[in-house]
Parts: structure tokens; C-alpha cells; sequence
């Protein structure tokens, strides 16, 4: 496959609403649309048309030297005009396939988005720690950007990311902003952030949060007045508090959670879900915001009981249990009754709480 041909399969995807596209051996290209897997009427490709793939994408020439003996590879690859893309190239029954998550050209906004107005307080915070959790796919790394572009558009700040890879590419508005990405500028997240305790920032983001290490250095961070921005892989608050927490070892565990119940921010924690139109996906969010109960919950280690003081907190701190979204996105028309059961925490509760609205 050329070079050419790559091009125009990645617009193309690009042109219909593609979220990621898939080059494997013996299948033709797939283009991934509102989470569903379209393949498109191609020829089934071969081992080398997606080692082809690999080579047109890796810009690293010594990679490229070693593309026969690669097994897993994360990179990122632009097209002018058109959208950058976040590239893994992994080997699968001894041959190379790429997937390539497309990452919009324009930046997103909170508004953009639509997503609630309570981020736009959260960004602007001026220490601590805030998170975007849920699964791989549901969106956090366009809100991030979202809270990002925010900060750029109303702060004057040194914004530094640490990424993998870099995703979107921003430009200074108000805020001057450092991307850094694994691999051609630092060795790991750990490292980069330790680095970046030198580097001046006022705010930083951290593409996720994967290790004891980095946990540690991003609450140092927070405790000693930067704001600091990442994610994990976890469904709501209390989940996301938990899994923090559960990385250290067992002796260390009751400081972290103290030093965690000062330092966090806000939670804010979401799921792609089908419209009721059939049209696209909607974005369900659970929001927490720090308030003295929330800190109190959490140093009690009761996070497990935070979804009470979430749906109490919302006239007042903006704050929503996702059952609460859920059940105004049907209101609105947005998402069918069966999408909002199958997603609400207890379909049965959920089902009594809409009937007694």
C-alpha cells in the first residue's frame, strides 16, 4: 500500500465520523463509526501491505531499521488539514497491524462539547488534582483538551503536557504551553515529571497516571501549587479514589488517602452511550467536586458512600451522580429509556426515581 493510498483511507475515515481505523492482515481496512465496526469493501490485505503501513507511519529511522523484529510500537502520525492520529503498531501471529485513534485538527471546547459548565470552574482551580476517568474510548482525552484550551483562553500560564503520544497540538492564546512526549523527549511519565517540578509550570497535564511513581510525584505536585490534569482507566469517584489508593503498599495506604482527600479537585467521570436517534454517541458524566464532605468521606474511607453526597451536592457545587445525567439525557430526548436502564448504577432504582420525578 502507498503512501497515497494510506492517505486517502485515513481522510475518507476522517469524512464519515471514524473514531479509530484498523489495518490487519487477512482483513480489509475497518473503520470503527459510533463504536461500531464498519469494514470497507476492499480486498482483505496481506502481511505486507500493513508492514507497508508501519513504515509510512514510524518517522523514526532507526525504528524503521527494526520493523521485522517489532512487536509493540506507539507513535503518532499527521495529516495536514486533515486530523493527527495516535498510532499503535503491535505484531499478532507473527505479523505487523496498526490501529489509528483519529484526533480532531481543531481543538474542543467545554462548550464545543457540550459539556457541562462546572468544568469550566474546575479549570479553574490554581492547585490540586483534577481526574477524567472512564474506559478506553470514552472521550477523556478530548475533555482534557477541552479543560485545556479553557485555561489557554482565560489564564496567562506555563502549561506543560507530558503525553503518549503528544495527541493535540495547541497553540498559545493567553498561556504558554510545553508538550512533551515519551520517547523523543523523555523517558517515561515518572521521569518527566519529576523533570517538570524544574520546568516552571503552572499547570500540568500527565496522559495517565500508570504507576506508584507517578501517582507520587503528581500528588507532590499538586500539594505544592500546581494543578495538575490526568487520567485513569476507572468508571466514577469512588472507584477512581479507590484504585489510587490500592497501588501503594498496605503501610502507606492511610497517608495516601489523607493526602489525596486535600489534593483532589474534582472527578469527572464519563460513558459514550448511542442516541436515541441512532445518530452518534452522547457523553454521560458523573461529577464530583471537592467540598468539605467529600474530603471527609474520603479520609474516612468511605468513597464507596460518595455517590449520596455527589447527588446532594448538585444545585449547589454542580456536582451529578451519573444516574441523575442519565435520567435528564432521556428527558431531553437525547438517549432511549433502554440505553439509560442498561447504563444506570441499579436499573430498578432508576426505573422508581424517573416515575416519582
Amino acid at each position: 500500500m502507498d503512501q497515497a493510498t494510506l492517505n486517502k483511507l485515513l481522510t475518507v475515515g476522517v469524512q464519515n465520523g471514524a473514531s479509530d481505523i484498523h489495518f490487519r492482515p487477512g482483513d480489509p481496512p475497518i473503520y470503527r463509526v459510533n463504536g461500531v465496526l464498519r469494514p470497507l469493501k476492499m480486498e482483505k490485505l496481506h502481511p505486507d501491505h500493513t508492514k507497508q503501513v508501519a513504515l509510512h507511519i514510524i518517522s523514526d529511522p532507526l525504528t524503521k531499521t527494526q520493523v521485522d523484529s517489532l512487536q509493540e510500537y506507539d507513535t503518532s502520525y499527521g495529516l495536514p488539514g486533515v486530523a493527527r492520529f495516535r498510532v499503535n503498531i503491535y505484531r499478532q501471529r507473527g505479523t505487523l497491524a496498526c490501529i489509528l485513534r483519529i484526533i480532531p485538527d481543531e481543538i474542543p471546547t467545554i462548550d464545543g462539547l457540550g459539556l457541562p459548565q462546572v468544568l469550566k470552574t474546575i479549570a479553574a482551580n490554581d492547585r490540586g488534582l483534577v481526574l477524567v476517568t472512564g474506559a478506553t474510548g470514552s472521550g477523556k482525552s478530548s475533555t482534557l483538551a477541552a479543560m485545556i484550551d479553557q485555561i489557554n483562553r482565560t489564564e496567562n500560564l506555563h502549561i506543560l503536557t507530558i503525553e503518549d503520544p503528544v495527541e493535540f497540538i495547541y497553540k498559545n492564546i493567553k498561556s504558554s504551553i510545553s508538550q512533551r512526549e515519551i520517547g523523543p523527549d523523555t523517558e517515561n511519565f515518572a521521569i518527566a515529571l519529576r523533570a517538570a517540578l524544574r520546568q516552571d509550570p503552572d499547570v500540568i497535564l500527565v496522559g495517565e497516571m500508570r504507576d506508584t511513581e507517578t501517582i507520587d510525584i503528581a500528588l507532590k505536585a499538586s500539594e505544592t501549587g500546581h494543578l495538575v490534569l490526568s487520567t485513569v482507566h476507572t468508571t466514577d469517584a469512588s472507584r477512581t479514589i479507590n484504585r489510587l489508593i490500592s497501588v501503594f503498599p498496605a503501610e502507606e495506604q492511610s497517608m495516601v488517602r489523607m493526602r489525596l482527600a486535600d489534593s483532589l479537585k474534582a472527578t469527572i467521570s464519563q460513558r459514550l452511550l448511542p442516541k436515541a436517534d441512532g445518530k452518534g454517541r452522547t457523553v454521560a458524566l458523573e461529577i464530583m467536586v471537592q467540598t468539605k464532605s467529600v474530603e471527609q468521606y474520603i479520609r474516612e474511607d468511605r468513597a464507596n458512600e460518595l455517590k449520596d453526597v455527589i447527588e446532594k451536592g448538585r444545585d449547589m457545587f454542580g456536582m451529578q451522580s451519573f444516574d441523575q445525567h442519565l435520567s435528564y439525557l432521556y428527558k431531553q430526548g437525547e438517549i432511549s429509556l433502554e440505553t439509560a436502564q442498561s447504563a444506570a448504577t441499579n436499573p430498578a432504582d432508576f426505573q422508581r426515581a424517573l416515575e416519582f420525578e
